[in-house]
């Protein structure tokens, strides 16, 4: 009989977990926790992807790369992370010219402990799904993705997400609408805009 595993839900807090990480700016070692991230009053972002020395995941973190700077902008961290060792995470960004950019953190899950926690461990594997989860300074589990193996996301849509949130955090009676981004119209949901929305949007 395979593994179940029970992921943590939107609107869930997440427990502290740490991460051994590998840090390509000072190519050095780390670690990294939740803890540490809520004291920091910092927003999370965990990427999961399956494994270092594959295919599709070094064209995604490459694309995390080039929004990095936006994501530390909003004051957030972006970690990758995968059942590699630190090592290995270590030797890959040397290697992989598609990384030569990458200057978030790179987290280690060998055991797989934070990958079970987020639902996105694969025990006939051992590797991880393409899981990315937004965790708001507070601890709140704000936004979650999983993707199957062989399809690579979009960091657009990622970054798009955490600005939606970040707004939210400062106008807790609005609401982003589709395809949202900065500077454009909410939504302040009530009785008046019931059947209304369009007149929202566009009045």
């Amino acid at each position: 009989m395979s593994e179940q595993v029970c992921a943590l839900q939107v609107g869930q807090t997440v427990p502290d977990f740490k991460l051994a990480v590998y840090d390509p700016t000072v190519k050095d070692f780390s670690e990294i926790s939740l803890a540490g991230q809520q004291k920091a009053k910092k927003w999370t972002i965990l990427f999961f992807y399956p494994a270092d020395y594959t295919f599709v995941c070094p064209t995604e973190l490459a694309d995390l790369g080039e929004k990095y700077a936006a994501i530390k902008k909003l004051g957030a961290e972006a970690i990758s992370v995968s059942t590699d060792t630190k090592f290995v995470h270590m030797a890959w960004q040397r290697d992989e010219k598609l990384l030569a950019g990458v200057q978030y953190p790179m987290g280690a899950d060998p055991t797989g402990t934070v990958s079970r926690l987020f639902g996105v461990y694969d025990p006939a594997s051992g590797l991880d799904f393409r899981g990315t989860f937004i965790i708001s300074p507070e601890g709140k589990l704000v936004s979650s993705e999983v993707n199957f193996l062989n399809v690579g996301r979009n960091c657009d849509e990622l970054l798009r997400k955490l600005e939606a949130n970040v707004y939210l955090a400062t106008h807790g009676d609005e609401a982003c609408p589709a395809k949202w981004t900065p500077g454009k119209k909410t939504l302040k949901p009530g009785a008046a805009m019931v059947g209304k929305v369009y007149e929202a949007l566009n009045g």
